[in-house]
């Protein structure tokens, strides 16, 4: 078990936004998490990442509390996030944005053969490596997002949204990327509204409905699933 989190609960003033979830990943693996927009998708990779306070449960990376530790400590164990919306730095180049993501390494060697290996899974970036992110299009930004987190080398990649926004020829091709990514040992947790996509590309999958699981299954059998069917899936009409 590589990662699992145990009935975890994230407030946001008053409000409980996680009622107490129970979600595992093992090594390896691309889980996805479904649900409708607040349905508590991010809010859980921002408890993962260290980003929100959680206020009940826990979050453990193989044998560590990653609730016990600040952001930057757990970005160190090598669990990154390619955040919804993008925010990349619009006013850096291409190339500097990447290296922010290799903050933690001192190792340049480890740092050249990260930005050698992203760029050979997005050669766009390397083309467009000396302009400034904010002239890129918003599928250049995505890969800019997502070749970020990859610089730190990670064991867990936390994906939010990689498909928002983007024409369906370019979500194919960042899903495809994000394969090759797995492929090449990175364990993915991926929160996605395109259920179809995500099912597709995913082994395991949860479905979240206001702060709670409610189905937790095989891809192959939640894309089969009636329930998911009709709500996410456009299916039963």
């Amino acid at each position: 078990m590589l990662l699992k989190i145990e009935n975890l609960r994230v407030n946001y003033g008053n409000v409980e936004a996680l009622h107490g979830i129970n979600l595992e990943v093992n090594e390896g693996e691309i889980v996805t998490i479904l649900g409708a927009n607040g349905a508590g998708k991010s809010t859980t990779l921002n408890a993962i990442s260290g980003l929100v306070q959680i206020t009940g449960g826990g979050i453990f990376f193989q044998d560590t509390a990653l609730h016990k530790l600040p952001a930057h400590e757990i970005v160190k164990l090598k669990i990154t996030q390619s955040p919804e919306g993008r925010r990349v730095f619009t006013t850096l180049t291409v190339q500097e944005n990447l290296m922010l993501g290799a903050f933690t390494s001192v190792n340049t060697e480890r740092i050249q053969k990260s930005l050698k290996w992203i760029y050979t899974l997005f050669p766009r970036l390397e083309e467009r490596r000396r302009q400034l992110a904010g002239t890129l299009s918003g599928g250049e930004q995505q890969m800019l997002a997502i070749g970020r987190a990859l610089m730190a080398n990670p064991k867990i990649l936390l994906l939010d949204e990689p498909s928002l926004g983007l024409a369906p020829i370019l979500v194919k091709s960042i899903f495809d990327t994000v394969r090759e990514i797995n492929k090449s040992g990175v364990t993915v947790i991926l929160v996605e509204q395109n259920a179809k996509a995500a099912l597709k590309l995913a082994d395991r999958g949860y479905v979240m409905e206001v702060g709670n699981i409610v189905l937790a299954d095989s891809s192959a059998n939640l894309l089969q699933n009636e329930q998911v069917q009709k709500a996410y899936l456009g299916g039963g009409h």
